[in-house]
């Protein structure tokens, strides 16, 4: 006879790694070290169970075992040991893209990427909302393979005020989650703020250079100000930018010009009362620094290693510089240019730091698909940049989860790793605080015994339940770009 512990360890290691894409009954990840979300410090190692969609257990490594066993005949395991379990992130400025400037690109392509580098929820801001709609429905069912999603549609721009309220009841009835705002007059944003209060639908803003700004955001509590727009803008002593005479505002080489000068022209002490009046109204701020990041450094921009392999050609052609594609405007940019634009980084960080450190929501955004950005890359430099912001590793993975689990109203199931908490995890080759880079899909350069060799990366992404293998889905976007280039192509699906 055996001993019954000696039988349990047989069982545990006949135990089988989870099924790409699937769900199971139950899962165990074992000896995890475990960022909760909350900036709390790493812990572990531990076991996590969890039973379908749901974290039941997170405890000490070995407790689930003898509480409970092994996952069983239905279940599946994966060993953590040496690895870093975090919340899946949280991307709060996300496009479900399916075509770049008119050239058709699966929407398959941005869902994987933005798998494969661990984003589990996405607050769709202004794409499709009819096509958005059908993926959140079949991200939800598990027959796409994709991130959750929020769908925040264009609110357009209603003439008058009771249109305003019309089409925040029309966008409520058709299965708007939220509303993302640009260029809105002020009358018709009060009323729209209202009717969105009353109706219960957050708000995104993406101030521009127009008749509101963040007063107006503090005035109604919108959810939160997108990029930075309106924020320096509030500041100003004289309540408007230095323009030059010639200036256009549609001329995007003068709109990204001259926004990068626009944070030196805001008054600190102004600036300071604007960042106050945020927070006092509970107003977040999803920065997105790493959408702007080619203004400061354009050859950067336009060599990253991931291109080579991992660009889709669609998105490739509307990278390059043209005056019909939204972010392409990298004309004449010039050493002043990013001169200018690295000074307007520095303010900008600074006050996002400062506006934390009074209490102020910042939360993690890429936007990517614009301007040298590819998804999920994107969201991973942002979190370097909100690190190069002044932020503790472990603030940027609370911007990144619970943060944004907090804005979108989900902080009660999303965005920790918590007994109680959806299954929405992922599992790292190696410690994230101590380099971000490592989270990267394609690995970082480790040393071991002495030699150089990849390393690093996220190798599960859990979303809902449902475990995904990110270097198969990685595979996956390279066999897509591949097929692209060779003029195979692949179209959209249909969920």
């Amino acid at each position: 006879m055996f001993h019954p512990l000696v039988l349990l360890a047989a069982m545990l290691c006949a135990q089988t790694a989870p099924e790409h894409g699937k769900r199971s009954s139950r899962l165990i990840v074992r000896n995890a070290m475990v960022v909760e979300g909350n900036s709390t410090p790493a812990s572990g190692p531990r076991d996590i169970v969890i039973e379908n969609s749901r974290i039941v257990s997170v405890a000490p490594a070995g407790s689930a075992a003898r509480a409970i066993g092994p996952a069983g005949p239905q279940g599946a395991e994966i060993d953590a040991s040496g690895k870093y379990v975090l919340p899946g992130f949280i991307n709060m400025h996300g496009h479900s893209h399916d075509e770049r400037g008119g050239v058709a690109m699966p929407v398959e392509y941005v869902f994987k990427l933005w798998l494969a580098s661990g984003i589990t929820t996405v607050r769709d801001v202004g794409g499709s909302f009819e096509k958005t709609k059908q993926y959140r429905d079949a991200s939800q069912k598990g027959t796409l393979a994709a991130p959750r999603l929020f769908v925040y549609p264009f609110f357009g721009r209603p003439r008058d005020a009771e249109g305003a309220r019309a089409r925040v009841r029309e966008l409520k009835s058709s299965g708007a989650d939220g509303i993302k705002i640009v260029g809105i007059h002020r009358d018709t944003m009060d009323a729209m703020m209202d009717e969105a209060r009353q109706l219960g639908l957050r708000v995104a803003h993406h101030v521009g250079v127009e008749e509101t700004n963040a007063w107006d955001n503090i005035r109604n509590k919108t959810t939160t100000i997108e990029h930075w727009y309106g924020i320096p803008d509030a500041a100003l002593p004289g309540g408007v930018q230095n323009f030059p005479p010639d200036y256009n505002y549609n001329d995007e080489v003068h709109r990204f010009r001259y926004a990068g000068r626009l944070w030196r022209e805001a008054a600190p002490a102004r600036l300071k009362k604007v960042l106050e009046g945020m927070v006092s109204a509970g107003v977040a701020w999803d920065p997105t620094f790493n959408i702007y990041e080619a203004s400061r450094d354009l050859q950067r921009a336009e060599h990253q290693p991931q291109f080579k392999d991992y660009l889709h050609p669609a998105l490739e052609k509307f990278f390059r510089p043209s005056r019909d594609n939204h972010g392409s405007y990298f004309f004449g940019w010039t050493t002043t240019d990013e001169v200018f634009w690295k000074q307007n980084y520095r303010i900008w960080m600074n006050a996002v730091r400062d506006f934390a450190r009074m209490g102020g929501i910042v939360t993690a955004g890429e936007d990517a698909g614009y301007i040298y950005q590819m998804y999920g890359f994107g969201y991973l430099r942002e979190l370097e940049l909100h690190h190069e912001a002044g932020f503790h590793p472990l603030k940027v993975f609370e911007h990144a989860t619970l943060n944004g689990a907090r804005v979108l109203g989900e902080e009660r199931r999303l965005g920790r790793v918590r007994a109680g908490w959806t299954a929405d995890l992922i599992v790292v080759n190696g410690n994230p605080l101590d380099n971000l880079k490592i989270l990267n899909p394609m690995g970082v350069e480790v040393w071991k015994d002495g030699k150089a060799e990849r390393g690093g990366g996220i190798e599960w992404v859990l979303k809902d339940g449902f475990v995904y293998h990110a270097p198969k889905l990685f595979a996956e976007v390279k066999e897509i770009v591949r097929r692209a280039k060779s003029g195979g192509g692949v179209r959209p699906s249909e969920p």
